[in-house]
């Protein structure tokens, strides 16, 4: 739990410096972000290339675990389903909100390009919280669900924002699970997003 508060306790200082302007603006243009996460994305790979029996690992993946990805899009649809009752949208709108799997920044500009700054602004503010519970609460979620829980609520995100807590949380043996989920989960987004926002 220490570890996800801290990790969102960076997250809220980014956003009160970028609010307030106390950091010049040059720092929030999307080059900066993309080395931040060239850099993470390094420092993960190089933690799992580390490790001599990684490939060992994937083998041992139980093929069930292997569909975790599609379980977690039809849980996730179920999900929309169930709220989707309390909003003026359409369930097809609400299905392209959700395809965003917390991948707030393509989900949100796909949106917004397709059915305007409303809807790009909810997928915006849905994908962010979908990431920062899975940060704030993923030690709850192994204790209550699994270890395989935080890597089916990070959706996209786990493997590159919320990995570092899943490693944490899960163990590092669900590290290659993590990635090949978001991967995967990364990989239908824009598919996702523009088919139901097409409807």
């Amino acid at each position: 739990m220490k570890g996800s508060l801290i990790i969102l306790s960076f997250f809220a200082t980014g956003l009160l410096l970028g609010l307030f302007r106390w950091i010049p603006s040059s720092w929030s243009s999307a080059d900066v972000s993309f080395y931040v996460l060239c850099a993470l994305m390094f420092s993960v790979g190089f933690s799992i290339g580390h490790q001599p029996d990684t490939i060992k690992q994937f083998r041992r993946i139980h093929s069930r675990v292997l569909f975790l990805p599609l379980t977690t899009i039809v849980g996730t649809f179920v999900g929309v389903l169930v709220v989707s009752t309390f909003f003026k949208h359409s369930v097809a709108e609400l299905l392209a909100v959700g395809s965003g799997f917390g991948y707030y920044s393509l989900s949100g500009i796909l949106i917004t390009q397709y059915k305007g700054a409303e809807l790009g602004t909810i997928a915006l503010l849905a994908n962010i919280m979908r990431e920062v519970l899975t940060l704030l609460f993923a030690p709850l979620m192994v204790r209550w669900f699994g270890k395989l829980s935080p890597i089916a609520a990070g959706g996209a995100t786990t493997m590159d924002t919320t990995f570092p807590i899943i490693v944490r949380t899960s163990g590092k043996e669900f590290s290659i699970i993590s990635i090949y989920s978001g991967f995967l989960m990364d990989f239908s987004v824009p598919f996702l997003v523009t088919l139901f926002c097409s409807l």
